[in-house]
């Protein structure tokens, strides 16, 4: 039986390589390399960041099935949720999913900033994943309100409203929500944004991203450049490496398994324009420390004035954020990177600081 089986794999493999060359690309993958070092576990934080996000792609398509843009939204993920089979677990595996990737993305992100992964020639990679973290955060935004819940309703309808305090941009804040108020066409736009624009957007970027990874391959952190190049380490990508990314997709797998399971996402009560406000409206995690910063802009300056330098002052940052890569160039004195450091740095403790102090003040 194994000797058939095995004759049988060979003939299929053999057929499909005389059209598509796979063994090319296998040769290809088992002659690249990847960088052993202490610091080697945040080479998987990218991995995690693509697991999630195919998981968000397969979960997505599945609730589409029944999702009802428009009017009735909320009624069709009440449905998902308390009478389609497994919905809830579905909708709760989108919604875990969705946060987690956000978040081992950011964690890829200050990986490759303090491991100087941006340094050239992977500049274009830098600025690729950063751009991926931004479509990131409108996929969640987007995602965010089609629930239709009262808490999703609102906190979109801040989230709208703090652009719209920018000089000229009440005009695109209306396309964008279809109106002057959040409503059935708010919904509509977004989920056409959600499914279509985006993923229009987002697969072909992450396409480009992952050719410059493999065209440029894993950057090596500054403290393993004083080891003499004879004595690195290095493991084969394929099947070494590769072994352990998917050992790493597993324990990513349960964790999802787990939160999903025992944290059903919830579903609020019906969005109602009439009500008021609920007591401690707030965007996600992930916009919080945003959130915090331009509340904080606010108090210190009157009227709008606050909202808008908040907006320039974060836009700023994220503008400077990017031209990292420009700055931290290798230097004899090291200046330069010990102060890019110190940047990422002020960055990672404002970023947490800002959030937790939001959260403390809802």
């Amino acid at each position: 039986m194994n000797t058939l089986f095995q004759n049988a794999f060979k003939t299929a493999y053999n057929w499909v390589d005389e059209r598509l060359n796979i063994g090319d690309a296998i040769a290809f993958a088992g002659k690249k390399t990847v960088p052993e070092h202490k610091h080697s576990f945040w080479y998987y934080w990218g991995g995690i960041s693509m697991f999630f996000f195919i998981v968000q792609c397969l979960t997505g398509v599945l609730l589409m099935i029944y999702y009802r843009p428009g009017a009735e939204a909320y009624e069709s993920v009440r449905q998902i949720t308390n009478e389609i089979k497994f919905g809830w677990l579905i909708r709760s595996v989108h919604s875990w999913s969705a946060n987690l990737m956000v978040l081992a993305i950011f964690i890829h992100m200050f990986s490759v900033f303090f491991m100087k992964a941006y340094r050239a020639p992977r500049e274009f990679g830098w600025w690729s994943g950063v751009a991926l973290l931004v479509l990131t955060t409108i996929f969640g935004f987007s995602g965010y309100l089609l629930p239709m819940d009262e808490l999703a309703y609102f906190a979109t309808k801040v989230g709208l409203g703090i652009p719209g305090s920018m000089p000229g941009a009440s005009v695109l804040v209306d396309l964008v929500r279809g109106g002057a108020e959040v409503g059935d066409a708010t919904i509509q736009r977004f989920f056409t944004l959600h499914v279509v624009v985006l993923p229009a957007l987002f697969v072909p970027l992450l396409g480009f991203h992952l050719w410059l990874v493999q065209k440029h391959g894993n950057a090596i952190p500054p403290s393993e450049e004083l080891t003499p190049v004879s004595e690195r380490r290095s493991i084969p990508f394929f099947p070494n490496f590769f072994a352990k990314d998917l050992a790493v997709w597993l324990i990513a797998l349960n964790v999802l398994a787990v939160l999903a399971a025992l944290f059903p996402w919830d579903l609020g009560k019906q969005a109602d324009s009439l009500s008021p406000a609920p007591v401690g409206i707030h965007p996600e995690w992930y916009f919080m420390s945003s959130f915090q910063i331009l509340k904080l802009f606010g108090r210190w300056f009157p009227g709008t004035l606050g909202e808008v330098l908040g907006i320039l002052v974060f836009n700023l940052g994220l503008v400077l954020w990017m031209l990292v890569p420009l700055y931290d160039r290798e230097s004899p004195s090291g200046v330069k990177a010990r102060r890019v450091t110190y940047f990422g740095l002020a960055v990672l403790a404002i970023t947490l600081i800002t959030t937790f102090w939001g959260y403390w003040e809802v």
